[in-house]
């Protein structure tokens, strides 16, 4: 299995991680891992021991950070350059969580999971708007019928 790890931002990780349990419950090799100013000093050594605790038990490990350019994102890339078979998504949201969570298995690879969480994650960002409803008294016959 391919491990999760997910970092990011003041409650980023928190607050995904909160969503996550109550759509899909408890998951397995799933972990969060907080980047807030009260541990910024040790931020990068508990990535990088998260990252390696993951690693040992699973076939490869994901990492979803929040902001390209951000520390998460770039702790996280230096990181994977030391500890084979992690990759790195950034712009992570809540759909492409879900999906892969959801989805993957034993015979998921970590190219492929990483593929489809970028293909997830652009497919949930959509533009959306309601029409106004037609103002009460106004006449909707087009003398078409029904």
């Amino acid at each position: 299995m391919i491990g999760f790890i997910l970092t990011g931002h003041a409650q980023f990780s928190n607050g995904l991680a909160s969503a996550i349990d109550m759509v899909a419950g408890d998951q397995p090799a799933f972990q969060i891992v907080p980047f807030d100013g009260a541990q910024a000093a040790t931020y990068g050594d508990d990535l990088r021991g998260a990252i390696s605790a993951m690693r040992e038990e699973t076939d490869g490990v994901l990492v979803f950070v929040d902001l390209l350019g951000g520390t998460p994102f770039n702790q996280a890339m230096m990181i994977s350059q030391d500890i084979a078979d992690v990759e790195v998504v950034t712009g992570t949201n809540l759909p492409m969580l879900i999906e892969l969570l959801l989805t993957r298995g034993a015979g998921s690879t970590l190219a492929e999971l990483a593929d489809q969480a970028v293909a997830v994650g652009q497919a949930g960002i959509v533009h959306k708007k309601l029409e106004a409803a037609p103002a009460e008294g106004d006449d909707l016959d087009d003398g078409e019928g029904i």
